[in-house]
């Protein structure tokens, strides 16, 4: 049986390289990866976060989550440029569709890395490294940025690899490179280690991954209970989990939010799931449009991502409707841990509604739309969302 072959594809500094390549189109004269720059949250609103940082800001110290207010103090002239997660988005799509060019069996990782399974392709590219090297300048030269690469056999070894050095690399970790490149690494630089984890396993004297390995699984558990086990897989390198293609049938639209930190904070989460939902149902709106399934998607701070979904009898692309049945969804599914990324999806989607209703559900249903066609014209208008319908006001402001 042949070896599984595994490509991970990861844009280098995604926000920052796509927010660079939007203003050069505009016209502006300077490329902000050569710059101190960094892509920041609204100051005025008290999410003036680091999100994406240049390698000469980096140099000068300012790091991923830290405030502007703290970054400005290390460099005084520093550039800070919005988020455009619509145009972030579109990137993303983008990078997708023309990565589906050399395999059918793509898992979008997050909104900027992917894994791809090459698996049983060995008669159309003969050299992997080289048709890595090819994906990767072809995206330099396609897209205006770029990406590392790494080669493994599962996902977990593809990832590891494209994070060896960046930026615009490719790099393999295959089954019998394991003690060679992977075991001398520091275990703080083990995927799906955090701080905390590594911060324990130095104090038992773990230092490297090889460490890790020869550890005695009794001590790991004492400390880290059920999950001694993972680390020492993924310490040797194992991983069996599928390249899943989660594209649905019958179309979707999605979108997923990158936190600047873990939450665990649930008010905080549906925050974020309101104006998720908000911007989705508007898109729907716009293209006339109805969903029969949401799906919540997850991932945690050990990067498991995850999903949840539920499918309506009738289609629908009311804010109110479409809100309620998220939030259902969320209480159902979350399952209070830390989250790095969240999302919504909606899906099955059809162009009309498909309903059979009484006549004064359909009054209703058509007053319901006609508040969401106002709304959706005033906040097209400013460019984000400014208005809510006032029965969920309250829960916004209570999460703020």
């Amino acid at each position: 049986m042949n070896k599984r072959i595994i490509f991970h594809i990861d844009i280098n500094n995604a926000f920052l390289s796509w927010t660079a390549v939007y203003l050069l189109k505009k016209g502006y004269k300077e490329d902000i990866r050569e710059v101190p720059a960094v892509i920041g949250g609204d100051e005025n609103s008290r999410r003036g976060i680091v999100l994406a940082k240049s390698p000469v800001a980096k140099k000068l110290g300012i790091v991923t989550a830290e405030t502007l207010y703290q970054a400005r103090k290390k460099c005084p002239n520093l550039k800070v440029f919005p988020p455009n997660y619509k145009w972030y988005e579109q990137r993303s799509n983008e990078f997708l569709d023309y990565l589906s060019q050399y395999s059918p069996n793509i898992e979008k990782f997050s909104i900027d890395e992917c894994f791809l399974d090459m698996t049983g392709t060995k008669y159309l590219y003969k050299d992997y490294r080289k048709l890595a090297n090819k994906i990767k300048e072809e995206i330099r030269e396609k897209f205006g940025y770029t990406v590392n690469v790494g080669i493994a056999n599962n996902k977990l070894c593809a990832k590891m690899a494209s994070d060896f050095e960046k930026p615009d690399k490719v790099h393999t970790l295959y089954s019998e490179e394991i003690e060679e490149k992977l075991w001398p690494l520091p275990v703080a630089d083990l995927f799906m280690v955090g701080k905390k984890t590594a911060s324990i396993l130095n104090r038992i004297n773990i230092n490297t991954v090889e460490q890790l390995a020869k550890a005695d699984e009794k001590l790991l558990q004492k400390y880290f209970k059920n999950q001694a086990q993972i680390l020492k897989q993924i310490s040797w390198g194992l991983d069996d989990s599928k390249v899943e293609n989660r594209r649905p049938k019958n179309g979707s639209i999605s979108t997923t939010e990158t936190l600047p930190y873990d939450y665990t904070n649930k008010e905080k989460l549906k925050k974020i799931l309101i104006q998720q939902t908000e911007r989705l149902t508007r898109q729907l709106r716009a293209k006339k449009q109805y969903a029969h399934t949401v799906a919540i998607i997850y991932k945690n701070n050990f990067f498991q991502e995850y999903s949840h979904q539920e499918k309506r009898n009738n289609a629908t692309n009311s804010f109110k409707e479409m809100y309620d049945m998220v939030l259902d969804l969320f209480e159902k599914s979350y399952k209070n841990e830390p989250i790095r990324l969240i999302g919504i999806r909606f899906s099955d989607l059809v162009n009309s509604r498909e309903t059979q209703l009484s006549l004064f559900e359909e009054c209703k249903d058509d007053k319901r739309e006609n508040i969401d066609e106002t709304l959706d014209k005033i906040n097209n208008r400013f460019g984000k969302t400014m208005i809510f319908p006032a029965s969920l006001n309250k829960n916004i402001n209570h999460q703020r």
